[in-house]
């Protein structure tokens, strides 16, 4: 029940509109069912003759509700998942426990015990290991005993059947919860193995700038001294070339150092293999997307704003290059369907705006392990938002289609 209610937004999913509908209509039905299940728990209660204690009932259920149904962008601080799997545990245990003290009948219905299962699966996925076990316990056995206080005023035999049927839900819900959490360390671990890389594909990035920069500068120091003996007068500019060069080098360096958190000395085969792109070759990008969604004769455009400056600084050049080179492959993974994709490189003040939309459906006819795991766009936002940038995937307003738009920041070497 839980996975309707709890399910974690993927990071960095691929994006794919299909899978977004999906979990959006599967956490409605989890809803939906979660609550009919409490409205039966009404429908017994009131058909009960003893009603002394039903408040007590009715709170557990609410207690339960809030905790499971509580907007994750509104939830405090202090609602944590050991609280939110605890206490509505602890509340369904003190309606049982006043049943049986009080020798009355009630407590068990359907919505008590799938919020209980819920609660279960809240606190096996999302807990820290320790308070996993502990709330995990709390909340199975609590959902084991919900039946006792009807038997424990006259015992029947289907109490075992009853019991039976409870501790394997009990077994299922925790075995499924176990499974999800398993896959949520698997992909939060993805996650930041790309995170890396892509911080390693930066650092590489570091050391073609600024090789390029002071490979320039040492020519012409070469030059200059060469002309401080027989032409001094023309040594401003060769000086000035030098200075503009070395402010180059050292914002590049700034930048891109700047979003280095973490230094790691080894393992940089994969941020070796990655190309470093700049606008020129956004264009090579475009010209070899031919036969998009396998229609002969259809291409991707480039639109390229006149007034966007040919001498952006490298590292947002590289950015742009890899947004466009990165969406292109999610249109042949996931819209294979697209009959028209578009790249716009646009001006905007002191910004570069670079948009990709395609008109495809979702209709992928890739197998499904050629799809990707779904990182790419983890890398692109932790390479653009290092930038000062911000980069969006979503779904077009204007017609069927998807489209990547990136904004990065970038002032012209001149100042422009």
């Amino acid at each position: 029940m839980n996975l309707a209610l709890d399910t974690k937004e993927p990071a960095g999913g691929d994006g794919s509109p299909l899978r977004a509908a999906r979990q959006g209509c599967l956490r409605v039905g989890g809803i939906v069912v979660l609550l009919l299940a409490c409205g039966t728990d009404f429908l017994v209660l009131g058909a009960e003759n003893d009603t002394g204690v039903h408040w007590l009932h009715l709170l557990s259920l609410l207690v339960g509700l809030t905790a499971l149904l509580w907007p994750v962008r509104l939830r405090p601080a202090w609602l944590t998942p050991q609280l939110r799997a605890g206490v509505p545990a602890l509340v369904a245990a003190a309606n049982v426990l006043t049943l049986i003290a009080t020798g009355r009948q009630g407590g068990f219905g359907p919505g008590q015990a799938a919020v209980l299962l819920s609660l279960l699966m809240v606190a096996v996925r999302t807990c820290t290991p320790g308070w996993a076990l502990v709330c995990g316990v709390l909340d199975g056995a609590v959902l084991l005993t919900l039946p006792l206080p009807y038997f424990a005023v006259q015992w029947e035999d289907s109490a075992l059947g009853v019991l039976a049927l409870l501790l394997l839900l009990t077994g299922i819900t925790a075995g499924l919860a176990a499974y999800l959490r398993t896959l949520d360390h698997r992909r939060t671990r993805a996650v930041t193995e790309t995170r890396r890389a892509e911080r390693l594909a930066m650092a590489a990035d570091l050391h073609d700038f600024v090789a390029h920069h002071v490979t320039g500068i040492l020519v012409q120091t070469q030059v200059a001294r060469m002309m401080g003996t027989d032409r001094p007068e023309r040594l401003d500019p060769v000086l000035a070339g030098m200075e503009r060069a070395a402010t180059e080098a050292l914002a590049s360096m700034r930048r891109t150092v700047g979003v280095l958190r973490e230094h790691d000395d080894g393992g940089t085969g994969a941020a070796d293999r990655r190309p470093v792109g700049d606008l020129a070759g956004i264009d090579d990008l475009v010209r070899g997307f031919d036969g998009v969604g396998g229609v002969d004769g259809r291409t991707a455009l480039l639109h390229r704003d006149p007034s966007v400056p040919h001498d952006l600084p490298h590292e947002v050049q590289a950015a742009a290059f890899r947004v466009v080179q990165e969406s292109l492959t999610n249109v042949r993974r996931h819209a294979a369907d697209a009959t028209e994709v578009t790249v716009a490189l646009r001006w905007a003040g002191d910004a570069l705006e670079v948009s990709v939309r395609d008109d495809g459906r979702g209709g992928a006819v890739l197998p499904e392990a050629a799809r990707g795991g779904g990182f790419g766009l983890v890398g692109l936002t932790e390479r653009v938002t290092a930038l000062g940038g911000r980069i969006q995937a979503c779904g077009r307003t204007d017609g069927p289609g998807w489209e990547v738009v990136a904004v990065l920041p970038a002032a012209t070497p001149d100042g422009g």
